[in-house]
């Protein structure tokens, strides 16, 4: 059965139908993400590694990894890369002109170094203040993680102020993940908006607090679901983005895609696959309630 107000209302979907997906976001480049992408390659994981372009090989700054060592670790991993600031800088804390430059000078160097385009970033410290998203648009940036934790599966409003799950080391960690695996959105009767799971840290701090089992736990956890959809930052910004540019008809049943990717959508309980450039007409056989 189906009420009165349920009738119109649309859900986005992740790639195949998917209302679950996971990210991860670790920072500053250093040699403990080895260990990290391995176990990302082991349990089918995906993330965003966040670089700073001015910092390479400060042993004494949690190992970071030299210039050739960070292009070798990441040219081919399968994994994004994203900016985290030439200098690892507050940004809030500088000048504008400072704070520009800070991101992107980063950028044009990750751009040129790794051969792709890099829109993505992470911001050092949390700085950030409503004057910094404001140029961050215009200087070629998509989205930028803070490290606030919104202990929630929601998709953020604005991807420049984009708050993760939780750190790896939140003691909510566990109860978050366990309510991820084994529940879902599409078990909501009146709220079926798709979940995203999104944790973030520094992979040095496995090796500072001896406590690798979290992440080894928690991708042996979520590794294997048919489920939930395992995309980088970018990715998820960038299907939420297809998504959010589809263009209904005044009544709301036909939709078109002008975007270049392909999004799924659910309207009465059906997913519908809208491809590129495509217009889709949803089923109206099911009647509203009497």
């Amino acid at each position: 059965m189906i009420f009165r107000q349920m009738f119109k209302e649309k859900y986005m979907r992740f790639p195949e139908g998917r209302a679950k997906a996971a990210t991860f976001s670790y920072d500053d480049g250093v040699k403990a993400d080895r260990k990290l992408l391995a176990v990302f390659e082991k349990y089918g994981l995906r993330g965003t590694f966040n670089l700073n372009s001015l910092l390479f090989d400060c042993v004494n700054w949690h190992d970071r990894m030299d210039e050739e060592e960070t292009y070798a670790l990441f040219a081919d991993c399968g994994q994004e890369i994203a900016v985290h600031g030439a200098r690892h800088l507050f940004l809030n804390k500088v000048t504008l002109a400072e704070a520009v430059a800070e991101v992107s000078d980063c950028r044009r160097y990750l751009e040129e170094k790794f051969g792709r385009i890099v829109t993505g970033m992470a911001y050092a410290y949390n700085g950030y203040n409503s004057q910094i998203m404001d140029i961050l648009g215009e200087l070629g940036i998509s989205y930028a993680r803070t490290t606030t934790a919104a202990h929630s599966f929601a998709l953020p409003e604005n991807f420049l102020e984009w708050h993760p799950t939780c750190h790896h080391g939140d003691p909510q960690l566990g109860a978050l993940a366990q309510k991820f695996v084994r529940s879902s959105p599409l078990e909501e009767f009146k709220n079926r908006e798709p979940w995203l799971f999104f944790v973030w840290g520094h992979s040095y701090e496995f090796d500072d607090n001896d406590n690798w089992q979290i992440i080894e736990g928690l991708a042996e956890e979520l590794s294997g679901r048919e489920d939930i959809w395992f995309a980088t930052n970018g990715e998820i910004c960038s299907y939420v983005g297809a998504y959010r540019s589809l263009v209904f008809s005044a009544d709301g049943e036909r939709v078109y895609n002008p975007s270049a990717q392909p999004v799924w959508i659910e309207v009465r309980s059906k997913t519908y696959m809208v491809g590129a450039g495509q217009t889709v007409l949803f089923d109206r056989q099911r009647q509203l309630e009497k």
